[in-house]
């Protein structure tokens, strides 16, 4: 396994990180301990969680995947080999269950998240708490163009860093990062803590694969020049870039034939580009799931990579990537298709 400096801290993480979201919904207790115990003993120090998590989220759900951790935790007694990271949960409709759907990161908000992970996770600190998704309206998931609301509010920037740094002091987080963030939000939280002495979000967790480079445009600079570095998260576009999906191929049970409202991955774009990378893989001798997250790790500016899995065999292939290599050539291939198909799934 690699290990990579977090931020700008004195904490270094694998560079493949333990996505988690499955568990407590396609995933039961005992798979995500084995998932774990395997994890750990291949030398991922890096997991990667939030209070809103099993995904598909839904009320009765909700929590479950931070639980399964903290069970997890309780009976191995392991906490001090385990770099943490969960996140609070922002402002969105689907949520009425969570803190009665008021949920902007307030100082009343983020006191009650971070003691209810902690009670879930069984544990007395996270090492890395994050910010989910942004309060403001930002071009997210499946959008590159940016509406401006100019009504909209939210809470102050200086208000939520201040109300971390009560947690920080309290050891009940050490870290905090952000997620689903812009390259304007990234400058602003980085300004504002230096401004005001208070914490500097570490990283920045957003999505990046083959069929989502968007990061590199602005994000990418910010994240070197800034020590703020990318956690890369759908590095395989929700398993599409393993090309199980091709042709219909994948059983019903697949992620996202049983979950039909995952759609960010999928279209006539998306699957001309998902046969191209999958050809260059298979021409080169590589498994194409493998192919895929060597890509995302071999950046300069990712520090992790969440790879996630629905069973052990997964999980064992997508470990495994960590010792890819690809060649010049390779690459000139693959940038060859993104110029091609860019940004087929924004």
């Amino acid at each position: 396994m690699e290990y990579r400096r977090l931020g700008r801290s004195d904490i270094k993480v694998s560079v493949i990180c333990l996505g988690t979201m499955t568990w407590g919904e396609q995933n039961t207790e005992a798979e995500g301990h084995q998932q774990m115990d395997y994890a750990l003993d291949q030398g991922v120090t890096f997991w990667d969680t939030a209070e809103m998590y099993a995904v598909p989220p839904r009320a009765e759900t909700y929590g479950a995947t931070e639980t399964i951790i903290g069970t997890w935790l309780k009976s191995r007694g392991k906490r001090d080999r385990i770099v943490l990271a969960s996140k609070i949960t922002g402002p969105d409709k689907r949520f009425p269950y969570i803190r009665d759907g008021n949920l902007p990161f307030d100082r009343k908000n983020i006191a009650a998240a971070v003691d209810a992970s902690l009670k879930r996770l069984q544990t007395d600190y996270i090492d890395l708490y994050q910010l989910h998704w942004t309060e403001r309206t930002t071009n997210g998931a499946g959008r590159l163009g940016y509406e401006h609301k100019a009504d909209e509010t939210f809470t102050p920037f200086a208000e939520t860093l201040d109300a971390l740094n009560e947690q920080i002091k309290a050891g009940k987080i050490r870290m905090v990062g952000l997620s689903n963030e812009t390259p304007w939000g990234t400058m602003r939280w980085l300004s504002e803590s230096e401004r005001l002495q208070l914490p500097r979000m570490h990283s920045i967790q957003n999505a990046y694969s083959l069929l989502n480079r968007s990061f590199e445009v602005g994000l990418s600079e910010i994240a070197i020049r800034e020590n703020c570095g990318l956690l890369a998260y759908s590095p395989l576009g929700m398993g599409i870039l393993s090309g199980k999906y091709i042709g219909g191929a994948a059983p019903a049970s697949a992620r996202l034939n049983r979950f039909q409202q995952f759609v960010r991955y999928r279209g006539p774009i998306a699957a001309a580009a998902v046969e191209k990378y999958v050809g260059i893989a298979k021409r080169h001798g590589l498994d194409p799931a493998q192919m895929a997250l060597a890509f995302v790790s071999s950046r300069p500016f990712v520090t992790a990579n969440i790879v996630g899995a629905t069973n052990l065999a997964q999980l064992q292939s997508n470990i495994a990537s960590i010792d890819i290599k690809l060649s010049p050539e390779i690459l000139n291939e693959i940038d060859a298709v993104n110029k091609e198909h860019t940004y087929p799934c924004p």
